[in-house]
């Protein structure tokens, strides 16, 4: 007797995945960040020396206040979605998307850091020099707990006369204001103290003399805002040299070819997959199609949720992905045509196949994680960005392919409707070894 409820099950779960599917898959692709060889951009891998004459030496603390250093001039050129990162002891990336004037961006990244404390007219009072090396830090004030910059100056007395020049000044002038590459001629604080999101750094308030070499900036910051204003503050006393290794440039309408090519490339694999698999093993292979479209769906959310950006090379670890979730279902569904062919029942031979191939597609999914773990371990860029994919399509294709496959076909296999319709998992009668 045919089971109907689970057949009304299996339709009612392949209505609902199309339907979140249908709903929401053209937002998802939408939101996802496209690398530079997709979009256009350039990248540039820099070793970061000490200046001249110095003696300073390129520690952890260096790089990463380099970074917020570049990061800062970044928001000068209105890239939205910087990828800047450190490489090794001295080595830092850095990626941008869709910036067409690259002459300018590389001129503004290259130069050292200048940093400068001026009043409300623009007058320097301190700079770079004047600050000792790595002489700010996030921290707290003790009786509020509010978080601070702690900010040490190489001369103490230059300090306190600052702060007591600036307390004689009507309250509208009592203010330290910091910058980051100021120009002069161009940027002034009356310019931007009206922005919502002003040039300078910050603007604090001076309330006592200074009579040390130590200062706190304070404001209504959060414990974020305090650890980036230090580091860029360390950045721009600390006189280093970047010196450009490597670069690569894709101009906007080559990463777009490029895209188009490759996603239609991607469309015709995964059509010849889905025709492959409804051809050669009929019922099972339509299943397999509803699982490997929901696998190509989960992949994209769950990139998307990482915040990860898609390149060339991820939409090739994608395609990839899809022929491991399709190595799952052939594997399973191999050996559920061998027990048929034994002469099992459909129910039994559902069962045996599935047992006898998850060992199978186990062992082949962890050596692949174990090779994208060492790409991504020791490669670097793009080579990282396909090994990240790889492993979260692996990953999502044992759940959909493994798992998603079998409860789908395991609902039509036990409402009995499929008893003895060898022809629907093709298989001949022929073929069947009578026990």
């Amino acid at each position: 007797m045919v089971k109907k409820g689970r057949i009304v099950a299996f339709f009612v779960i392949v209505a609902i995945l199309a339907g979140i599917i249908g709903q929401t898959a053209m937002g998802i692709t939408k939101e996802i960040k496209l690398g530079l060889d997709l979009q256009g951009g350039f990248e540039i891998l820099y070793q970061v020396k000490p200046a001249e004459d110095t003696g300073e030496e390129i520690t952890d603390e260096t790089l990463r206040a380099t970074v917020s250093a570049l990061n800062q001039r970044v928001n000068v050129l209105g890239v939205s979605e910087p990828n800047i990162r450190i490489e090794g002891d001295d080595r830092i990336r850095v990626q941008l998307a869709g910036v067409e004037d690259q002459q300018t961006a590389r001129e503004l990244l290259a130069t050292e850091a200048d940093l400068t404390i001026r009043d409300v007219h623009d007058n320097v009072l301190v700079d770079g020099s004047d600050l000792r090396q790595n002489g700010a830090s996030a921290s707290f004030r003790a009786d509020t707990n509010e978080p601070i910059v702690s900010l040490t100056l190489a001369d103490a007395r230059k300090m306190e006369e600052i702060t007591r020049e600036m307390l004689s000044r009507p309250s509208s002038e009592n203010l330290l204001v910091i910058w980051l590459d100021f120009e002069e001629g161009v940027d002034s604080y009356a310019n931007e103290v009206g922005k919502p999101d002003p040039k300078y750094l910050s603007a604090a308030v001076v309330q006592e003399v200074i009579p040390s070499n130590t200062a706190t900036i304070s404001g209504s910051f959060t414990v974020e805002e305090t650890q980036f204003l230090a580091e860029v503050l360390n950045a721009g006393s600390l006189p280093v040299q970047l010196e450009e290794l490597y670069n690569n440039s894709v101009g906007a309408s080559l990463g777009e070819q490029a895209m188009e090519k490759t996603v239609f490339a991607g469309f015709i694999g995964i059509a010849l997959i889905f025709v492959y698999m409804l051809f050669y093993y009929r019922f099972m292979g339509m299943i397999a199609i509803i699982t490997l479209s929901t696998y190509i769906y989960l992949v994209l959310l769950i990139f998307n949720w990482m915040n990860a950006v898609l390149t060339l090379p991820g939409i090739a670890a994608l395609i990839l992905g899809v022929g491991m979730a399709v190595d799952a279902n052939i594997i399973t569904y191999e050996r559920v045509k061998e027990e048929i062919r034994a002469g099992k029942s459909i129910m039994s031979a559902f069962k045996a196949g599935s047992r006898r191939s998850l060992s199978t597609i186990l062992d082949a999914n962890i050596t692949t994680i174990l090779a994208a773990a060492v790409l991504f371990s020791y490669g670097t860029s793009s080579v990282q960005g396909f090994a990240v994919m790889l492993i979260v399509s692996i990953l999502t294709s044992f759940v959909t392919a493994v798992y998603g496959s079998r409860v789908l076909l395991g609902l039509w296999v036990n409402s009995r409707a499929l008893n003895k319709k060898y022809r629907l998992f093709g298989v001949k009668e022929g073929e069947i070894n009578e026990l």
